[in-house]
């Protein structure tokens, strides 16, 4: 049978059907591009509104900024740099006389001018006080603080050794411990205790805290705590045994059992 297609009949061609669903896609697409663009317009208006009606607050906010930034930027070129640097000279002196008491002679009076100061330099009391907020008046109370101890000045050496604050692990850790130790010679052992501890918990390495769970252990024996005496001990003994303090822990460990 032959086969025909009416006149005028066209089918209709798969490429013009693609055609029309591009054509529906850009438009949806425009669409919301259109309207993205509307949204950001309308929010560019409503900012440009409050700054227009805020203009006077936001400059002043702005301002008042940049003086603190100017005075802050000021304060420590013109004050503060200055006033460590006046503060590191006076403290020349006074760590002289600190370094030479260590040596143990005539080490009681040494001690005491490096605290009072002398040959018109201020000591480590005076540096702590009047150059206070700088680097060197706080090293200052940690001189004095080991100074005091070292005088049997027990309250003194707790007051300037609490006020010492340090990022350096070590001299954290040795000062929380010479707290520890001005508590123990004080004859307030719990006080000590806790000291002992902290400065043995400030960082775990093998200088610092075998030495203080080693101070923590005897005072723990001391007040008749054996339990925990045994558990610093043998801290030093399965964690630092390169330590000197692990050389003789064992005896330690047989007391405390």
């Amino acid at each position: 049978m032959a086969t025909y297609n009416k006149r005028g009949y066209k089918p209709a061609k798969e490429k013009e059907v693609t055609d029309v669903t591009e054509d529906i896609s850009a438009l949806e697409k425009n669409s919301a591009t259109a309207g993205v663009f509307s949204t950001l317009d309308e929010t560019a208006s409503k900012t440009e509104d409050f700054v227009a009606k805020n203009q006077k607050i936001i400059i002043g906010v702005v301002a008042a900024i940049a003086v603190v930034l100017v005075g802050y930027l000021a304060y420590e070129k013109f004050v503060a740099a200055p006033k460590q640097e006046e503060a590191a000279s006076e403290m020349f002196q006074a760590q002289q006389y600190f370094q030479q008491a260590t040596t143990g002679v005539a080490s009681d009076s040494l001690y005491k001018l490096s605290l009072k100061g002398a040959e018109g330099k201020f000591g480590f009391v005076d540096i702590s006080d009047k150059y206070s907020g700088t680097d060197a008046g706080n090293l200052a109370n940690y001189y004095a603080g080991i100074a005091y101890l070292n005088t049997g000045k027990f309250t003194e050496a707790i007051e300037y050794l609490g006020k010492f604050k340090s990022e350096d692990i070590v001299l954290n850790a040795l000062a929380k411990g010479a707290i520890g130790d001005a508590y123990s010679q004080n004859k307030n052992p719990k006080e000590a205790l806790e000291y002992y501890i902290k400065a043995a918990e400030v960082n775990k390495n093998d200088f610092t805290t075998p030495r203080f769970l080693l101070k923590a252990g005897k005072i723990a024996l001391e007040i008749g705590n054996k339990e925990d005496a045994l558990k610093y001990f043998n801290d030093i003994k399965d964690n630092f045994d390169s330590s000197p303090e692990a050389s003789y822990v064992d005896v330690l460990i047989g007391l405390a059992q």
